[in-house]
């Protein structure tokens, strides 16, 4: 029988198809709420599998507690910035992660609500309404941008940063740039995006979409040069993960006027959002909610479990990121 250890409560789709296999022994944390992590080293002794979350830092020291006989991490995340890949490659340790369509749908449609939020300026006008400072209708009053015919610039060009790109492409008639590693013929094909260098995009774009992984090549992808790259009137949009974007840069870029605003859902040290950003009126933030909705969330405890399944019936998890 395979030990199981879920660092948190995750949605029931999962967990149901886990319970179900007796040849898995479940044990939960608990509490709806981030494992500690000396609780987090105690309850991994012994265990086979390890289901975690992103907020879980999955390094040595956790792989040593939990023992010689850990044979996989099961990430419920499309990222796995949070897992030591090369240390469970060593090991010979299995790490999976929770990539599907309903993700990508999902955070497409946040970078579209945060586009809009921003374009139409949703949360100042929200605020000025609800303080009572309305007095009567003006031409020119809280006027924001049109997103219709404008260029959006995506860093990544995978299965998000194509869904976000189809969309828009289909609905606004946007010009679509793209950057990424390497070319994707089938984004090009179906939406007319243009693949360019990045600091090329950086200066075209109306909307910048940031959707890459973090690793060592992507950490403060966007800094000071990067902002100063882009036209006085743009956005950025950062749903990918905090790192990608030098925090400290973009409150400086934002509180003198060197692009238009920024719409953040996730931020450089997490949970902590820094009070200079949360104060300036051309931000709009939210609490790393992209991918926060029934679907998307369910889609993720389903993707976890299935990995696991396969993992536990002798074959290849269908999201492996190593292997044995």
């Amino acid at each position: 029988m395979l030990k199981v250890f879920i660092t948190r409560h995750i949605p029931e789709a999962g967990l149901k198809l886990l319970r179900k296999n007796r040849s898995l022994k479940i044990d939960q944390y608990e509490k709806n709420r981030i494992i500690p992590r000396r609780i987090l080293l105690r309850r991994v002794q012994g265990v086979d599998i390890i289901l975690s979350i992103l907020t879980d830092h999955i390094d040595a020291t956790v792989m040593n507690a939990a023992g010689p006989q850990l044979k996989m991490i099961a990430n419920y995340a499309v990222g796995f910035d949070n897992i030591d890949l090369a240390e469970a490659k060593k090991r010979g340790i299995i790490v999976t992660n929770t990539p599907g369509p309903e993700i990508s749908e999902a955070v497409a449609e946040h970078v579209i609500a945060l586009m809009f939020a921003l374009a139409h300026r949703v949360v100042e006008v929200d605020t000025f309404a609800r303080k009572n400072k309305y007095k009567g209708w003006g031409p020119e009053m809280l006027l924001g941008v049109d997103i219709y015919g404008s260029t959006l610039g995506i860093v990544g060009g995978g299965a998000i940063g194509s869904a976000l790109a189809k969309r828009l492409r289909d609905g606004f008639n946007l010009k679509i740039l793209y950057h990424d590693v390497k070319k994707n013929i089938k984004l090009e094909a179906e939406t007319g995006a243009i693949f360019c260098p990045l600091a090329k995009l950086l200066k075209q774009a109306d909307f910048v979409s940031l959707h890459v992984p973090l690793l060592p090549s992507t950490h403060h992808l966007i800094g000071a040069k990067e902002l100063k790259l882009m036209k006085p009137s743009a956005f950025l949009i950062n749903t990918a993960r905090g790192p990608v974007v030098d925090e400290a840069a973009l409150i400086h870029a934002l509180q003198n006027n060197l692009i238009a605003g920024a719409a953040v859902d996730v931020y450089e040290h997490e949970p902590h959002i820094p009070r200079a950003l949360r104060k300036l009126p051309n931000v709009v933030i939210t609490p790393h909610t992209a991918s926060a909705t029934h679907g998307a969330r369910n889609a993720m405890s389903i993707a976890a479990a299935t990995n696991i399944l396969a993992f536990a019936a002798g074959k290849t998890p269908p999201n492996a990121l190593t292997q044995r």
